[in-house]
């Protein structure tokens, strides 16, 4: 591929030409003339600078926008054409929510490596919001995420059924009780994820019929992870609305316990997604893998 498309593409991402000079291990001089030769060659400035900051001009987003597609063709190309001497190589920029990056996905990456161990995965991480949006911006090819907006340029695929259970330590005297009431939810301390997170659309929408509001529960604090509302619980009375994949350890260690609710069971899926009409032979062997491998633990 060009390379100085490359550089533009990394100086664009990072928006720092040191950073960029690093992640490609060449000499920031070396990427300063790699930018100047495109803007001499299109005639117009790509980069406003203003002191040690830059910021993509017009025609640098209208570079950058193209130059995704660009390396989105190289990428099925290098595929497509390993593939047909047996020799499957390329990259794959995935992205998955919190809760899947950390409870669901690595096993699957293991088992994906050890088969095609020539296959590169980059993992982006983040809620359901953040890996949706790099999906329509072409950072990403694939994502997985816990919540299912109504993006009509997204195509949400189901992958794998959870449940979301009400959680507390072990210790905490509300686990004594056989079922927990809706009155009893609001009297409850919450921790909560943030906005944007896919576990906190789907809570919104499971309580409705009960005519009970997010704002209604008195909420302890929102926290960014699953693994920092774990241990909040530890050390706290509060209660927690957390995915079953994410409890198991601490289930079996009786570190914490799942209280019932009355009427309630949240169960929702993740999804695969994927660009509306977009498929390549890369994304479409990984998709392939991965339900496989949990269609088997079935």
């Amino acid at each position: 591929m060009d390379f100085r498309l490359k550089v533009f593409y990394t100086v664009a991402n990072r928006l720092s030409f040191t950073k960029a000079a690093t992640e490609l291990f060449i000499s920031q001089p070396a990427i300063s003339k790699h930018i100047k030769e495109l803007e001499e060659d299109y005639k117009i400035k790509l980069f406003d600078r203003n002191g040690s900051k830059i910021a993509l001009t017009t025609a640098g987003e209208v570079l950058l926008k193209h130059t995704k597609n660009i390396f989105e063709v190289y990428r099925e190309i290098n595929f497509d054409m390993s593939t047909l001497i047996n020799q499957r190589s390329g990259l794959l920029q995935l992205g998955a929510s919190t809760t899947i990056s950390q409870y669901i996905i690595p096993p699957l990456l293991a088992r994906f490596h050890q088969k095609l161990e020539d296959i590169k995965v980059s993992l982006l991480n983040g809620n359901t919001e953040q890996i949706e949006n790099a999906l329509l911006k072409k950072e990403i090819e694939i994502g997985i995420v816990e919540g299912q907006s109504k993006n009509k340029s997204i195509k949400y695929t189901e992958f794998l059924k959870d449940e979301l259970v009400l959680v507390c330590k072990s210790t905490n005297p509300l686990v004594n009780r056989d079922e927990v009431t809706q009155d009893d939810l609001k009297k409850m301390h919450f921790l909560m994820r943030e906005q944007g997170s896919g576990t906190l659309e789907v809570i919104e929408h499971a309580l409705k019929p009960f005519d009970i509001k997010i704002s209604e529960l008195q909420i302890e604090m929102q926290l960014g992870s699953t693994e920092s509302i774990k241990s909040y619980l530890m050390h706290s009375d509060c209660v927690a609305f957390i995915s079953i994949h994410a409890i198991k350890k601490e289930l079996k260690n009786n570190e914490l316990a799942i209280l019932d609710i009355e009427d309630l069971i949240i169960e929702r899926y993740f999804y695969i997604i994927t660009l509306q009409g977009k498929t390549d032979s890369l994304s479409d062997l990984f998709i392939q893998n991965i339900s496989n491998y949990y269609n088997l633990k079935l």
